[in-house]
């Protein structure tokens, strides 16, 4: 999908230029994908789960995916 350089930032509207339609729903699409990911790492701080793993990291990784899948399915019910 995106490299790790690169940053998904809003398009902004100035004073002379609104945004167009497309520009408006592709922030709004940006924002949905940031909050999806800001939420779920909510979760895990909240958990405090990253503090007590003491394992690979390469198992880490797959624990901590397997934990924002859970977290997004609970969220879309």
């Amino acid at each position: 999908m995106y490299g790790f350089d690169r940053f998904i930032t809003g398009r902004r509207a100035t004073r002379g230029h609104p945004l167009t339609a497309a520009q408006k729903e592709a922030n709004r699409l940006d924002s949905r994908e940031r909050a999806a990911n800001e939420h779920g790492f909510a979760d895990l701080k909240n958990w405090r789960l990253l503090t007590k793993v003491r394992m690979n990291a390469r198992h880490a990784t797959t624990l901590l995916r397997a934990l924002l899948v859970l977290t997004n399915a609970e969220a879309h019910r």
